[in-house]
């Protein structure tokens, strides 16, 4: 019996790196940057106005601050993108926006709420002290400087960032391209009338949506049934465009698991069991030279062997700079009963740093695994736990809301 580490090398150590690419920002949203990516310009590009006020000489309006009025010329108007700006004047004040150019000479911005408002000649109230309200040029980042690092998962702010340093495209990760197979005869599609002994088709939804949560592009596959002949030539004739296979269901020990059965022959996938609860049941390995992993049938199971080994091999192919998902400690609202010999991975609902167990260890659960936000982490030589004791927990969908 392998240990969960042990399967999660294997897993990793199927998918190389993707290839770079580079693509516009418009479509590198929830990519992966491949390089350093330096900034074109400097953040702020130029000295410039925190407020709108009055651009001055700090000794000329310092008087204000101890409760003297100074009334002083204005000499200009310097809107946002103005381009000209000239020197300020010795005795003057030169009215300025939020974002524009401060002009040379001036050491503070007095906030118009500080003065009279006026547009030929102002009275200044009250005085900051000298430097405050301004930007200096370069006070973000400096010209040259990196920007975005390799690894880094690109949100909004990041492809803000990437806009305002004058950044058009991105070198990133190529999204792998998954094919997700569900085998099984009794399984329908759903909309479509059951008959007795049929259950609908859900682990391929529940799958290819994780590979779209974990970066990759999934494309489903009609599951086939329970025919080795007709499983081969389905996995054939679409390898040739994937760089993965995941398939859920026919990796168990008994009659007619069509997964199993048609793969174990071709010497390059190999079928174990693992230490964990659940998704014991596991396989790994390569078709025509196509990474494939096989995971077991039950959506929990398929669910939470997706989460600990595919998940984290995907975004490592992606080169994520922290491809695993992330942890906390926590405090069980109940006690707890786990077997030996077996990693534990229980549904769990965190809440401030309570966890509470959601719905039974059964893998056939997708109710209760759809209202969890966590995976509770037993280890394997626990066995009981009590209330209030703590635990690891792997925060997945929802858990951050």
């Amino acid at each position: 019996m392998r240990t969960v580490e042990e399967h999660q090398a294997v897993v990793t150590a199927l998918l190389s790196e993707l290839p770079e690419e580079q693509v516009e920002l418009a479509a590198a949203h929830g990519r992966v940057l491949a390089r350093d990516v330096p900034a074109a310009v400097a953040l702020p590009g130029f000295d410039n106005s925190a407020m709108d006020g009055y651009a001055a000489r700090w000794a000329e309006v310092a008087a204000a601050a101890d409760g003297a009025a100074v009334r002083l010329p204005v000499a200009d108007d310097i809107p946002a993108g103005r381009t000209d700006v000239g020197t300020l004047a010795p005795g003057t004040v030169q009215r300025i926006m939020t974002g524009a150019p401060l002009p040379a000479g001036a050491d503070v911005v007095v906030p118009v709420e500080l003065t009279d408002r006026g547009t030929e000649v102002v009275e200044i109230r009250d005085a900051p002290a000298a430097g405050t309200h301004l930007r200096t040029a370069g006070e973000d980042i400096e010209a040259g400087a990196v920007a975005l690092a390799a690894g880094t998962p690109l949100g909004a702010a990041q492809l803000g960032l990437a806009a305002a340093v004058g950044v058009a495209t991105l070198p990133v990760r190529r999204r792998p391209r998954v094919l997700v197979l569900s085998t099984g005869s009794e399984l329908v599609e759903p909309g479509q009338p059951l008959l007795p002994g049929q259950i609908y088709e859900s682990n391929s939804r529940l799958l290819a949506a994780a590979v779209e949560d974990a970066g990759g592009s999934a494309r489903r596959l009609h599951f086939v049934p329970d025919d080795v002949d007709a499983f081969l030539a389905t996995l054939r004739s679409e390898l040739p465009s994937a760089d993965l296979l995941i398939t859920s269901g026919g990796v168990s020990a008994g009659a007619y698991e069509v997964v199993k059965d048609a793969l174990s022959g071709l010497g390059t996938v190999e079928f174990v069991k693992v230490a964990m609860q659940p998704g014991g049941p596991q396989g790994a390995g390569t078709v025509d030279g196509v990474p494939i992993v096989t995971l077991p049938g039950n959506p929990v199971s398929s669910f939470v062997s997706f989460e600990v080994f595919v998940r984290p091999a995907l975004r490592r192919a992606l080169g994520h700079a922290a491809p695993d998902r992330l942890r906390a400690p926590a405090r069980l609202t109940a006690p707890l009963r786990s077997p030996a010999g077996k990693r534990q991975f229980l549904r769990g609902r965190y809440d401030g740093g309570l966890v509470s167990q959601v719905g039974g260890p059964g893998s056939h659960l997708v109710a209760h695994l759809s209202r969890a936000n966590c995976l509770v982490v037993v280890p394997e030589d626990v066995t009981e736990l009590p209330e209030g004791a703590e635990v690891d927990v792997v925060l997945i969908e929802g858990a951050l809301q």
